[in-house]
């Protein structure tokens, strides 16, 4: 069945497009030193503030789909709720509920793997992120995993450790290996050898998005499944050394290394062992699961000796093209998002970022779909990103994004577009503090070029975001105050942070006749009703809240 809107009065229809910009990591901080959004220079933002009807809404917690209200949002499933206009449970959630119920163990994967390994007396593996974030993976999915391989008699595992320091705290590695390696010992003893086998930073392998940067993955193969990488004794042994030869690296870029005993890798990946990716987010566990799952035929990257091995995510990070085949919990299921509902309804969108939030504001905000709803109506541009640090380009592709959508608003192209600009999230998760203020600079830019623009068109801007970043980044103590140093050195915060998102509508035509709802208590996922009710049609009954009455 064909999904549509149902149209309201044509007299409010704007002459130009509605407009969705996503400033990605954009939130609204305390207003402090850490504050990076209010210090920025931002006369546009600024005047949207001060003259448009604007508003706060939560991006974080359960407005969001996560577990708790003390879970940060993050881009997956923020775009997934502004796309669907209705709160799902996210991948943490159902993950959560699956290890505390154990049916993750009940199911057919995990028995096929535990029999394989043990029948065969093959290796066990476990490759992910080592924190407790809860965006990727969350260590405590990891701990159940290991207690109950050795309950079921698994006597080989081997843990490839990929260090965070960009959910959590950016020099927090130490104490994740610590908490994980004091388990396993625990767990070793007649004839259990359980230990970490490999690892390094998250953003130096492994864990690429959108097929920016495969030599990543490169990396990351080479390490976990051929032993390749800088020898040491001990994780901790090689974050200690990383960190003495690199003053001021954080862990998301700290280089890959192996652990060996006798000069000999522990935990290459051989014939008959079983892997487990327990990432449950999908964007940066797709291309490592690709190479897993590949077949003979993936040349991506030089793979050399592939083993036959058992593979897995925690879950399945694509259900349109199957990636990967077998997975421990099954994604949440996302129906009809507000792209389906436009596209039945006739009228054309146009999806826009670059490189690394591309995915977003085309398959999460299509609720974890591959493709399109209606060729003819959809055009979906990615911007090639820059492969540098985010630090080195803070403006990164903003002026190239704006640049197709003023195109399109001049052309009267489409009916709705929606934008992300990555640069607040992006550029926020370096800590680079200078960097992260030209990042929120270039993207006001933007959003002053779009409002040139609307002024010509009558088209309507609503401007967003999907979580906070660049809001706060610095770590703050119990009483608000910033945390510092001995030397009185500000500590820096590289985490998506719990504060709410602003949203403000710019009607420089007035057609739209905007009064906002006067409820406290809208998230993100009513910005989709809110944009439908602005094109000039009624939002589906079972949507959450329009901003707009």
């Amino acid at each position: 069945m064909t999904l549509s809107l149902k149209p309201l009065d044509p007299a409010n229809k704007p002459a130009g497009p509605v407009i969705l910009a996503i400033m990605d990591g954009v939130g609204i901080g305390p207003g402090d030193e850490s504050d990076i959004v209010s210090r920025a220079d931002t006369p546009h933002l600024d005047w949207l503030k001060a003259n448009a009807p604007n508003s706060q809404l939560k991006a974080h917690g359960a407005a969001v789909g996560m577990p708790a209200d003390d879970d940060m949002g993050n881009s997956e499933v923020g775009h997934n709720a502004i796309g669907s206009g209705r709160v799902f449970a996210q991948g943490a959630k159902l993950v959560n509920i699956a290890v505390e119920d154990g049916s993750v163990f009940e199911g057919e994967t995990w028995r096929e793997f535990v029999n394989q390994v043990n029948e065969k007396g093959a290796k066990l593996h476990f490759i992910g992120l080592l924190s407790d974030g809860n965006v990727h993976t969350h260590i405590r999915h990891l701990e159940a995993m290991l207690k109950r391989a050795s309950a079921d008699g698994v006597q080989t595992a081997r843990v490839h450790a990929l260090l965070d320091g960009r959910d959590v705290d950016p020099t927090s590695a130490d104490r994740y290996v610590d908490r994980i390696e004091s388990l396993m010992s625990d767990l070793n003893g007649e004839g259990r050898d359980y230990a970490i086998a490999s690892g390094g930073g998250r953003l130096y392998i492994t864990m690429d998005r959108y097929e920016a940067d495969w030599p990543m993955v490169q990396r990351g193969w080479d390490c976990h499944v051929h032993g390749k990488g800088r020898a040491f004794a001990s994780a901790q042994e090689a974050i200690s050394t990383l960190r003495e030869e690199d003053p001021g690296v954080i862990d998301q870029d700290l280089r890959e290394f192996v652990i060996t005993r006798e000069g000999e890798p522990i935990g290459k990946i051989e014939d008959g062992d079983a892997v487990i990716l327990f990432n449950f987010r999908g964007d940066r566990a797709m291309e490592i699961s690709k190479a897993f799952d590949g077949g003979p035929d993936f040349d991506k990257i030089d793979r050399g000796r592939v083993p036959d091995v058992l593979f897995a995510g925690m879950m399945q990070y694509d259900a349109d093209v199957k990636v990967p085949r077998k997975f421990l919990v099954s994604p949440p299921v996302i129906d009809a998002p507000m792209g389906e509902y436009i596209a039945g309804t006739g009228l054309r969108q146009l999806a826009i970022s670059e490189t690394q939030k591309y995915g977003h504001v085309t398959y999460f905000f299509n609720g974890n779909r591959t493709g399109k709803f209606n060729e003819a109506l959809e055009e979906y541009v990615e911007i090639p990103g820059d492969n540098v640090s985010f630090s080195e380009r803070p403006w990164m592709k903003s002026a190239e994004i704006t640049d197709v959508v003023l195109a399109s608003m001049a052309g009267k192209k489409h009916d709705f577009i929606r934008i992300n600009y990555p640069n607040g999230d992006m550029v926020g998760h370096t800590g680079d503090v200078q960097a992260v203020k030209i990042s929120v600079e270039a993207t006001d830019l933007a959003i002053g070029r779009l409002m040139k623009m609307a002024r010509k068109t009558g088209a309507i801007l609503v401007v967003s975001a999907d979580h906070g970043n660049a809001d706060e980044m610095y770590e703050h103590n119990k009483d608000g105050s910033v945390k510092r140093s001995a030397e009185g050195v500000p500590k820096s915060k590289t985490a998506h942070t719990l504060n709410p998102v602003p949203v403000y509508i710019f009607d420089p035509s007035g057609k739209a006749n905007v009064k906002l709802s006067e409820r406290k208590d809208l998230g993100i996922s009513s910005l989709a009703a809110t944009c439908i009710r602005l094109l000039g049609y009624e939002p589906p009954a079972d949507y959450d809240p329009s901003l707009v009455v």
